[in-house]
């Protein structure tokens, strides 16, 4: 298949003449680290470890089995897994066949894969038997049966009947014959990924080695990170920030601890236990390790880097982490299609750039514009459109898309709005322009869970909004019309949603309305409707 690529050609060629790219795979990368120090712990996690000489050889092992089992240049597979060992093999294995991974979140449900199977083109899904007590097994024979394009379910964590066994498949196998191994070209595309999405249905980004790298090798570069680093990552490495994390670790030849659900005092035992040295977060993951009963008990003098993004931490949380943990924390603007644009440095005062997400990054170039695409003066708010050599390569199959978000001199439209504070050039967001819930750095649009409450008997219209948190910067409000007197509780809705969607998409407050607000068009006034339910909520608690 032939895949968009919105980047000019004469910005390629400009990233690659100043060697702006590394012009590697990951599998490259890998192989190095494992020539240089076979021995030295690659990924820790809650069932052992893995040295890189064992990784690199499990890797070529998975890639024969896949073989094996017919997956073949170009091919797509989707992988749902948690922060486990086997998603790093499933995952860097597929490029030794030039296949495509499509990396997805492990709390997806069914009415989510199933769109993203489809619209990927997806011959393969690789998932665990079971996680969170919920049955990934049976959900992809329901998944199977509805797209039977996907010809190969394979399980990870205990074999299944009728589905290949990764675990006992790898074990069996042989590395994959040298004739046999593909090299992909570095600006090939090599994963895909699904954004939130603007409308009812989330955009298919496409990557290549080379735009995903250059975002890694910079993090890297301007956080002094080493072969000593020890990550932690309880972000999911499934979405796009874990798995920048995994390649972090494998670039800097450090170690990787991975949680595969985040607990905060789970958390502090292993930055105490493993002197974890640098970690990604969201806002929430520094809030929950703030107030983790007995936090001033652990030892987390190891810590030298820790990194917010994904939603705006709150000024107060920042200086709080300042005021009591330890090591630089940096605050971080970056996004599934852009890579890294801006985040805080070590040699700024924090009193200046709190609150800010820092100044543009090397060669990522920042822009901040009018509806009319003209750069607005200092201090002044408009969209922020990005250009650098980690822009995505563009969305799969969505021309319309690719129109509106790039224009021809290769700058991105991020959809985000903010402004210029300072003569420094540090930015400070102001909000977004897409009707997006981001709850705790996870984001996703209303539209997907209303569509599946207009089934419910009982609603007439019903609209989710993010309403203001302190520790997650938004949570979900629910708000209703029924049909008759009686609405049904908070309760009965997540029970209806449950297992349909994840589990952050749920509503955690309900609001009960006779009409909700309305454009002329027909289309729901949200930011009215945010402020009425936040009038509501601040009569109640006077």
């Amino acid at each position: 298949m032939t895949y968009v690529n919105m980047m000019p050609a004469e910005l390629a060629e400009k990233y690659t003449r100043e060697k702006l790219w590394m012009q590697k795979t990951v599998f490259d990368i890998l192989s190095e680290q494992a020539a240089k120090h076979p021995g030295r712990v690659a990924i820790r996690d809650q069932r052992g470890s893995i040295s890189y000489g064992a990784l690199r050889d499990r890797i070529e092992r998975a890639a024969q089995f896949y073989r094996s089992i017919g997956i073949d240049r170009g091919d797509v597979v989707t992988i749902q897994l948690p922060n486990r060992i086997e998603f790093a093999v499933a995952f860097i294995a597929l490029e030794l066949l030039g296949a495509i991974a499509n990396k997805v979140n492990p709390d997806f449900r069914a009415r989510e894969l199933s769109y993203m199977l489809k619209f990927s083109g997806s011959s393969a899904y690789v998932f665990p038997k079971e996680w969170k007590d919920f049955d990934y097994a049976g959900m992809a024979r329901g998944l199977q049966r509805d797209n039977p394009e996907i010809k190969r379910l394979i399980v990870v964590g205990g074999a299944v009947d009728g589905m290949h066994d990764f675990d006992a498949g790898v074990g069996a196998a042989a590395p994959i014959a040298a004739t046999d191994k593909v090299h992909m070209d570095p600006n090939e595309v090599c994963r895909m990924c699904f954004t939130s999405g603007t409308t009812g249905d989330p955009k298919c980004a496409l990557h290549s080695f080379n735009t995903t790298l250059y975002a890694v090798e910079l993090l890297n570069h301007d956080m002094e990170v080493t072969e000593r680093e020890v990550f932690l990552a309880f972000l999911p490495l499934g979405l796009n920030w874990g798995y920048i994390t995994l390649l972090q670790s494998i670039l800097a030849g450090g170690t990787l601890v991975l949680m595969e659900r985040f607990s905060p005092r789970a958390a502090l035992e292993l930055i105490q236990n493993e002197r974890v040295s640098y970690i990604p977060t969201a806002p929430a993951g520094l809030v929950g390790l703030l107030n983790a009963p007995g936090a001033e008990t652990f030892d987390v003098s190891s810590l030298r880097v820790v990194i917010t993004g994904g939603a705006s931490a709150a000024v107060e949380t920042i200086r709080e982490y300042q005021k009591r943990m330890k090591g630089h924390l940096i605050e971080l603007y970056g996004m599934l299609e852009a890579g890294f644009q801006t985040y805080t440095r070590f040699t700024d005062d924090p009193q200046k750039v709190n609150g800010t997400i820092g100044r543009p990054v090397h060669a990522m170039e920042l822009r901040i514009v009018d509806a009319e695409g003209g750069d607005v003066p200092v201090g002044e708010i408009g969209e922020l459109m990005s250009r650098g050599p980690s822009i995505h390569l563009g969305y799969h199959n969505n021309p319309n898309a690719n129109a509106i978000a790039f224009n021809k001199e290769g700058w991105f439209r991020t959809g985000d709005l903010g402004r210029v504070v300072d003569a420094d050039g540090n930015v400070q967001i102001t909000g977004r322009s897409k009707e997006i819930i981001n709850r705790g750095g996870k984001k996703f649009f209303p539209r997907e869970v209303e569509e599946i409450l207009y089934t419910h008997p009982a609603v007439m219209h019903a609209a989710m909004i993010g309403m203001p948190d302190a520790r997650l910067g938004e949570r979900n409000c629910l708000c209703v019309v029924p049909k008759s007197d009686s609405v049904p509780t908070l309760d009965e809705f997540v029970a209806f949603l449950r297992d349909q969607v994840a589990d952050y998409k749920l509503p955690e407050s309900i609001e009960r309305f006779s009409e909700l607000p309305m454009t002329g068009s027909g289309k729901i006034q949200r930011h009215v409707l945010r402020d009425l339910v936040s009038q509501r909520r601040a009569t109640t608690s006077q």
